[in-house]
């Protein structure tokens, strides 16, 4: 038996230009609204107002005006209306005098458009890897992970190079808008704690998993778990640790974290469903990315009927399971993943990157499977699930390309849109990460997870519009038009606030 896991190191302060945890209370939020309904339809409301509680909760919705997208916001439900868990609250519950934020109009920045949108949801990146973002060579996975990731991830067994990435990772990640993020670590605890500690000081709501990997055969002798009984006792440090922390989960979770199926021998993955199923923790793992990894799968795991049956068999195939990647699943396996009700990260930006496929996401869609979107980084070679956006509907229409020409009406049926985009970016992500709920919208109920976009205005004389970002408007745009453009050429610099339950 392995001795335990060293100690955790001090939590760290909060991270530059984080502001502290704030006090708790009472805010009303007003200006203009955009999210994507549960119907995964454009909603815009503008001239409205959100109240959100001491807890972060939205209680009550105002709208002067509200709509569909492309619309001018004017067709709404009715002046004045308000929504509230206790029906029409108005004004009841003390909401005089509450502070009011507004989306920074007549503060000195210039012209430009504003408005709130629903923060993003990563479901599937690795914290661990953000210096190798950029760094493909001409690498497919497997050769990619030998390179480039193993070398990288052994380096954060040194505290102060972990404390170094996990830093900056959270920070860039929050300053693109991320408000919930699913984090792979590495295999060292001490170092995986660090990482929940620091999105717990900058305030953002993260699943954070220690990597379990095991296999002599297919793991480095230098990084990987000793043995069977040493990779669950640093893995369930892992988890009293976060849930000491957050006793009640309300921004940090544990989520158990195999590797991928050719890592982890059949007992480690035996072992992680079992505790998953005693202990109630969600899961997240890589599948069929890439057609070479599914072939040395079938060679290490003959007995089973495909890669989704080995983490089935297993017991880690379930509605907590969020599996990255996904490109190659055989019909039968997109079943399974569905029966069982797993959820699915689509990552173009590293697919593409990696040369790993294309993913065919209507068709995930169409079986009822649960899609989100992830930048898996450093496969992907951005934090930005903006761009990971973009990316999922430029690499639809390039699945379109290879359908034959005499079915045109599969070629537009495959493609996604900018709000089918956004949608798997927000509400997506949530649902694959169970917390369908909870973020992703601006409902009552939900939480006040947000970020405040500007685009830049082009004055009449051509000068401006250089500042914010990308995106430009040039004052003739539709709200669904400029919601477009912020998807397709929108960066950091366009998100200029970013709130986290509330």
């Amino acid at each position: 038996m392995s001795p335990p896991p060293p100690p955790s190191p001090t939590p760290p302060s909060p991270l530059p230009n984080q502001p502290s945890t704030p006090p708790k209370k009472k805010r009303i939020f007003r200006g203009t609204f955009i999210h994507t309904t549960r119907a995964r339809q454009l909603e815009v409301l503008t001239r409205a107002r959100v109240g959100v509680d001491e807890e972060g909760v939205i209680v009550w919705v105002e709208r002067e005006g509200g709509g569909g997208g492309g619309g001018d916001g004017e067709q709404g439900r009715g002046e004045h209306e308000r929504e509230g868990k206790d029906g029409d609250r108005k004004k009841e519950g003390g909401w005089d005098g509450v502070e009011e934020v507004d989306m920074g109009e007549g503060e000195g920045e210039g012209e430009g458009e504003r408005w709130w949108f629903p923060g993003f949801v990563d479901t599937h990146t690795h914290a661990a890897q953000l210096p190798n973002a950029g760094l493909f060579g001409t690498s497919t996975l497997l050769s990619w992970l030998t390179t480039y990731t193993f070398p990288l991830e052994s380096s954060l067994s040194s505290l102060a190079t972990a404390r170094r990435i996990y830093t900056a990772a959270v920070t860039s990640t929050l300053r693109h808008g991320t408000t919930t993020a699913a984090y792979y670590a590495t295999i060292h605890p001490s170092a995986t704690n660090l990482l929940a500690d620091t999105c717990l000081a900058a305030g953002q709501r993260a699943f954070i998993g220690r990597v379990c990997m095991d296999r002599p055969a297919t793991c480095p002798p230098t990084y990987r778990d000793a043995s069977l009984d040493a990779g669950m006792q640093a893995t369930q440090h892992v988890v009293r640790h976060i849930r000491a922390q957050d006793p009640s989960g309300a921004l940090i979770r544990p989520i158990l974290t195999p590797r991928f199926a050719p890592s982890c021998t059949s007992a480690m993955l035996s072992a992680l469903g079992a505790y998953a199923r005693d202990e109630n923790l969600p899961i997240q793992t890589h599948i069929s990315e890439t057609e070479a990894e599914v072939a040395l799968v079938t060679r290490l795991f003959p007995e089973r009927k495909g890669y989704a049956d080995v983490y089935d068999a297993a017991g880690l195939l379930g509605p907590n399971t969020v599996l990255a990647h996904g490109i190659h699943l055989r019909g039968e396996e997109v079943r399974l993943v569905r029966e069982r009700g797993a959820a699915v990260s689509h990552c173009p930006v590293s697919n593409t990157s990696l040369g790993s496929g294309i993913c065919p996401v209507r068709e995930l869609l169409d079986a009822g499977v649960t899609v989100g979107l992830g930048t898996d980084v450093s496969g992907g070679g951005s934090c930005s699930v903006l761009t990971a956006a973009r990316e999922a509907a430029g690499v639809s229409r390039l699945r379109s390309a290879f359908i034959s020409g005499e079915e045109e009406k599969e070629k537009e049926r495959v493609k996604l849109g900018v709000v089918e985009c956004l949608h798997l970016a927000t509400r997506g992500g949530a649902e694959a990460l169970g917390l369908g709920d909870q973020v992703g919208g601006f409902e009552v109920g939900m939480q006040w997870d947000a970020q405040l976009v500007r685009l830049d205005t082009v004055a009449p004389d051509g000068r401006g519009g250089m500042g914010e970002g990308g995106a430009l408007c040039w004052g003739g745009e539709d709200w669904e038009e400029k919601v477009a453009k912020w998807m397709y050429c929108g960066d950091d610099r366009n998100t200029r606030q970013v709130w986290v339950k509330g």
